[in-house]
């Protein structure tokens, strides 16, 4: 599945250099055995965030990968079906000098997502700015939401994230330092720290569905996913 996500990752245009963060010497050296590479990192962080911080600081150190402004991407290793054009797309959002971050969001078109809590709702303003991140739905369209069962039609819609992220470089390390905030802790969002801390993320929409591998009966359809993509 890893390698699945690394190989995706390096076939994006706008990419140089793809390292797996890891802190399991098993995915370590199968890594290594693909001939990728990996970055050890502490069994202690609370978040992926965290760890990808640190494997910057050690990239930087290591590589001399990393100056000041260049841009790091985030990708699940868990989401094998991710596109190349989705790590384009985030990366193009840092064009715009005024956003520290960049993420991606996709309209929904399951109504059972809208009540999902596992499904994270985000909006934004008219420049792409987000507003909000969310497990409720919102908005909450009060007058179309009188009667139950209709959330989801052609004048009702709304966005949910898709968890990949850009981050200045600066930015990610400061971030990493922040103590964890008031709605992020009530939410269970780690991406509210960056709101309550005026960090302004920037947001597009993108095409692409991806599966995140939580549970046996995904793998079955990240599998299917593959076959099609392949």
């Amino acid at each position: 599945m890893i390698q699945h996500v690394y190989e995706r990752a390096s076939e994006a245009k706008l990419i140089k250099d793809v390292f797996v963060a890891t802190d399991n010497k098993l995915i370590f050296d199968k890594v290594k055995g693909f001939g990728g590479r990996a970055i050890m990192t502490s069994e202690r962080h609370l978040s992926g965030t965290d760890r990808v911080a640190e494997a910057v600081l050690k990239i930087k150190n290591d590589f001399h990968v990393f100056r000041r402004g260049d841009i790091v991407v985030n990708i699940q290793g868990d989401e094998p079906t991710i596109r190349p054009q989705m790590i384009d797309d985030v990366i193009i959002l840092m064009d715009d000098k005024r956003a520290s971050i960049g993420t991606l969001s996709k309209r929904i078109e399951n109504a059972g997502d809208i009540i999902d809590r596992g499904v994270v709702k985000v909006v934004f303003d008219s420049e792409g700015f987000v507003l909000y991140f969310s497990r409720s739905p919102i908005p909450y369209h009060m007058d179309e939401w009188k009667e139950e069962g209709k959330h989801l039609s052609s004048s009702i819609f709304m966005y949910k994230h898709v968890g990949i992220y850009a981050y200045r470089v600066d930015v990610l390390l400061e971030f990493s330092n922040l103590p964890p905030t008031r709605l992020e802790f009530i939410e269970k969002l780690e991406q509210l720290r960056a709101i309550e801390n005026g960090i302004r993320i920037k947001i597009r929409e993108t095409e692409f569905e991806t599966i995140s591998v939580d549970t046996y009966k995904d793998i079955e359809r990240a599998e299917k996913c593959l076959n099609l993509y392949s």
